[in-house]
């Protein structure tokens, strides 16, 4: 049954609904910044540097227009090309122009980024079964994993 099935929109937010939204933000705002903090750490790279090459891998070609990866990031076009810039730098990245539209650039993976993600995966998975995973039954993250699917539709 979803949330809205059972509580009216015009409903005020309950104590519950409060204390579960508020939860949610701290939890987040915690478990976010530790596993930033491991991957500067162990690599010297961000977990943000991450979601880029991850969203890169993930894409046909191993590369995505600037504008769309800005968007799978969820950063401002300047942010994205500041984080770019630097994965550039280090070789991780090229950012070319598209082959189809010369108006569009895009970025596209190397293959030193696709290793540095490799090992990335490796940390930040390891990372979120220690401070996430193993803190709930497989019973309790299957039944996480629905109910925030319905914040994004994909329960």
């Amino acid at each position: 049954m979803k949330a809205a099935e059972t509580t009216p929109a015009s409903a005020p937010l309950s104590a519950a609904g409060l204390r579960t939204w508020k939860a949610f933000l701290r939890a987040h705002s915690r478990l976010a910044p530790e596993l930033d903090q491991e991957l500067r750490e162990r690599h010297g790279f961000a977990l943000g540097d991450l979601d880029v090459l991850a969203q890169l891998a993930e894409a046909p070609g191993g590369r995505l227009r600037m504008c769309d990866l800005a968007q799978a990031v969820v950063l401002s076009p300047s942010g994205l090309s500041r984080r770019v810039d630097r994965l550039e730098r280090a070789e991780l990245v090229t950012r070319e122009r598209a082959g189809h539209d010369a108006r569009n650039i895009e970025a596209r993976l190397t293959p030193a980024g696709n290793g540095l993600l490799v090992r990335l995966r490796a940390s930040h998975r390891a990372a979120v079964k220690a401070r996430f995973a193993d803190r709930f039954s497989t019973e309790e993250l299957e039944t996480l994993a629905e109910l925030l699917g319905r914040l994004t539709d994909e329960s």
